[in-house]
């Protein structure tokens, strides 16, 4: 029997996030049937990773040496929530006798999701007219004070400048320097062109609205799509289950 996998999102109070994260994993359970899909948080929603977690263990038939539970962090860096909530949840089944589990790395860095951000910033220039050589590009991601997620930031910066053709400039939205307005502020200050953020943000909630009112003419949407899209982006489920695979596997 596979290990379950646990989805674990930040959570957030906005339904278009919250319908993004669903139908992420309503996906990963139609890329892979008969997996045993469960959603959990680490804020803001209901229920918490713990909770989720140790119902699965309980729930599973046994134990081969393989896990009972992947917990995927559904989050594109690593950070406070992947070491510290869901690290905590996995050491506390661990020390259980009633079953094992394990945490699979965050989404990203990964190469599809580069994929992604470069389709994102074509759809913007395809609604929005031809981008110039003049125009500023910022990248927009969370941050995070682990330096590790800076690191892992600016991985995905490089990969999507190299791709693009031209430079990208990470930028934060708490945790890490620049924050997304001074970015956009210097960008706008150093060109005559406009300034174009690539959201590196998973769905709508908190962050992506402080995007939006940073003054950038130009904010693409987030790496799991417009808000109210039919149906997942099926690089971001391949994603999903790409670090589940490599968990359950370890």
């Amino acid at each position: 029997m596979s290990a379950t996998l646990i989805g674990t999102s930040h959570g957030t109070d906005d339904p278009a996030g919250q319908a993004a994260v669903r139908a992420l994993l309503d996906g990963v359970r139609v890329a892979r049937p008969g997996l045993d899909v469960r959603e959990a948080f680490v804020d803001v929603q209901q229920p918490e990773v713990g909770d989720v977690l140790a119902e699965a263990v309980r729930d599973a038939a046994g134990s081969d040496g393989a896990p009972d539970a992947v917990v995927v962090p559904v989050l594109l860096s690593t950070g406070y929530h992947v070491r510290h909530d869901i690290a905590q949840a996995v050491a506390a089944v661990n020390e259980t006798a009633e079953g094992s589990a394990v945490a699979a790395d965050p989404l990203g860095p990964h190469p599809l999701l580069v994929d992604i951000l470069a389709d994102r910033y074509a759809a913007a220039e395809a609604a929005h007219g031809p981008f110039r050589p003049d125009d500023a590009v910022v990248l927009a991601a969370a941050g995070s004070s682990v330096a590790a997620a800076a690191t892992a930031v600016e991985e995905v910066t490089s990969a999507l400048a190299q791709r693009l053709g031209r430079a990208v400039t990470p930028s934060y939205g708490a945790g890490a320097e620049p924050r997304v307005p001074d970015a956009v502020a210097a960008a706008r200050a150093a060109g005559t062109g406009r300034v174009i953020v690539v959201s590196y943000l998973l769905a709508p909630g908190y962050f992506l609205d402080r995007v939006l009112e940073a003054g950038a003419d130009v904010v693409t949407d987030p790496v799991a799509g417009a808000p109210g899209a039919d149906k997942p982006d099926p690089r971001l489920v391949q994603v999903v289950l790409d670090r589940y695979d490599a968990a359950a596997g370890s």
